[in-house]
């Protein structure tokens, strides 16, 4: 009789995942065969070949076109044996989206198409899906597979750094090394990988073995990556919330870290964490940013950001203080308004935190996924605290597509005054929103309608922040030009995840016009050496056996300088 279709369960891991054969074996190719696949009621008559197949495995389906016509395929001496279980029995995923889509996972949970899965299900099935690995994983210790590492290595702009990195790693403690009126402290900036956001779009990972993709194999890896980088503050995008409340926060917790976190709005289940050492800092401040407004139709969706405002342990003035941003905006590369607003909403956020009692802004620190390439206008405008955005196309906003297909031009003002934000990135009261109104049409004076609204167009067009920001890194190996990359999969390698600081009047390290003299800032000491393209593919791009992210963590060390 004609087998049952599969269970729900399994039908929902994706063709990523594998299926077991007779509770031990697994039915294996080596060749993607998903597109092949059919679902019971679905084969043809010639399928019904006599193969030694146990009763309990409940898929009907046939072999692909590649075995040829049927009385080839009976001649061609084909047994299980003759495949090993390193590779996997593949399943479509009925929700997966053609190239340049944005995902299914990452739109709008308005758009009618929402999972009405539980959470408790989602869970149940995600340890299903890790008890499968086990054994898989165990056999492949076995075989000889690639596993190459690549060193990345500190680069250090100061040789007192290198002292005291070396001093450190040999036990030492900084309250006993080097001048006593300075203060340094590492900042890590890490896109962890949210295994429901791996799962769902498993067409990134279409070059990794299957059992590197269970979060039972990624997360001891991506811990042993935090204890050996030891950062003093840990800036952590796509958390997943029930496995930052089962494991990442407890065992942060063990290693020193206070962790604060905000999760994505509606029913995204990742967000974003910062976490600091309590024998470093102590919190004045924690600041969640929601990006969704739902009186908004722009802000439709659920990005966050978090902001905090720390103080620091040692060797500082009672009041010092530095403002920690961590964020991961909306991925579309077609919505650049909508990134803009978001990057501003979180920088507005940052004004009303960082400013100090006479009116300076204490040192700031943003880190986070921007889904934005070096030299695009949204990197432009946090490096240099400006952008005329008349006549810009959406789709180039943040320079993700060499030629975006959405070519519709941003409009001005971007997003609606009811937002409260002005054009300098700055929250606005609605007394300050009538009194810059009337300002603009007084600036304006002029009989002729048309001039005034041309002016007040203008006007509004011209983005602007109060922060003198610089990028720890440079985006390019420094002695052959090549493109450094933060993330690389089956799709891309891009650089899209940055450290920006405000920079000291003595940091060398800083672009020009970066440095403030007036309020102190940060000196960049060093940083930690990030990776080509073809370095990353030498192990088989990312994740892979020792770096169980699609993204590199980013690391650098600061030195507060006060004034």
């Amino acid at each position: 009789g004609r087998h049952s279709m599969l269970p729900r369960q399994v039908q929902r891991l994706g063709r990523d995942w594998i299926t077991h054969w007779n509770g031990s074996q697994i039915l294996t190719f080596n060749s993607p065969v998903s597109s092949c696949m059919r679902w019971a009621g679905h084969c043809p008559p010639w399928a019904s070949f006599p193969l030694p197949i146990s009763a309990d495995f409940t898929a009907n389906w046939r072999f692909p076109p590649f075995f040829g016509p049927w009385r080839q395929f009976q001649n061609s001496n084909w047994h299980l044996d003759n495949y090993t279980q390193s590779c996997s029995f593949h399943l479509p995923n009925p929700s997966m989206k053609s190239e340049g889509e944005e995902p299914l996972t990452k739109k709008r949970r308005l758009s009618g198409q929402d999972d009405t899965s539980t959470p408790e299900q989602e869970t149940n099935l995600s340890n299903q899906k890790e008890v499968s690995c086990l054994s898989v994983a165990q056999s492949e210790e076995n075989h000889g597979s690639n596993r190459g590492t690549i060193k990345r290595h500190w680069e250090y702009f100061c040789q007192q750094s290198k002292t005291m990195k070396i001093a450190k790693n040999k036990g030492s403690d900084q309250s006993s090394t080097g001048n006593e009126a300075t203060f340094d402290f590492t900042v890590m900036s890490y896109n962890i990988l949210s295994q429901n956001l791996l799962e769902g779009n498993s067409h990134l990972y279409k070059h990794c073995r299957q059992q590197l993709l269970f979060w039972t194999y990624r997360f001891p890896n991506i811990l042993q990556e935090i204890k050996e980088l030891d950062a003093d503050v840990l800036c952590l995008q796509e958390v997943q919330e029930d496995h930052y409340r089962t494991e990442i926060k407890s065992s942060l917790e063990s290693l020193g870290y206070h962790c604060e976190y905000k999760r994505r709005t509606g029913r995204k289940p990742d967000g974003c964490a910062i976490c600091f050492k309590t024998s470093k800092f102590s919190l004045i401040s924690s600041n969640p940013v929601e990006f969704f407004r739902h009186d908004i139709p722009l802000l439709d969706r659920d990005n966050v950001g978090l902001v905090l405002l720390l103080q620091p342990r040692f060797h500082c003035k009672a009041n010092a203080a530095i403002c920690i941003a961590n964020t991961h905006l909306l991925y579309n590369p077609r919505r650049g308004d909508i990134k803009l607003t978001q990057l501003a909403m979180l920088l507005a956020e940052i004004a009303s935190v960082a400013p100090q009692k006479d009116g300076s802004f204490c040192p700031i620190i943003i880190c986070g996924d921007f889904n934005s390439v070096p030299g695009s206008p949204l990197y432009r405008f946090i490096k240099e605290g400006k952008l005329n955005y008349e006549g810009l196309a959406i789709g180039k906003v943040s320079g993700q597509e060499q030629f975006p297909r959405g070519q519709k031009i941003l409009p001005i003002p971007i997003w609606p005054k009811k937002l409260g934000i002005s054009q300098n990135c700055v929250y606005e009261t609605k007394q300050q929103q009538e009194e810059n109104a009337g300002e603009k049409l007084e600036a304006a004076k002029p009989d002729d309608t048309q001039e005034i609204v041309t002016a007040s167009e203008k006007l509004s067009s011209k983005l602007q922040h109060h922060f003198k920001l610089s990028s720890v890194y440079s985006h390019y190996v420094p002695e052959t030009g090549i493109p450094e990359v933060t993330t690389c999969h089956s799709r891309s390698a891009v650089t899209v995840d940055y450290i920006f600081y405000s920079a000291a009047n003595d940091d060398t390290a800083a672009q020009p016009g970066a440095e403030d003299s007036s309020c102190g800032g940060l000196k960049l000491l060093g940083r930690l050496a990030l990776l080509t393209e073809k370095n990353l593919w030498t192990v088989n791009g990312l994740p892979n056996e020792n770096n169980s992210s699609d993204h590199l963590p980013l690391l650098a060390e600061f030195r507060l300088i006060e004034r």
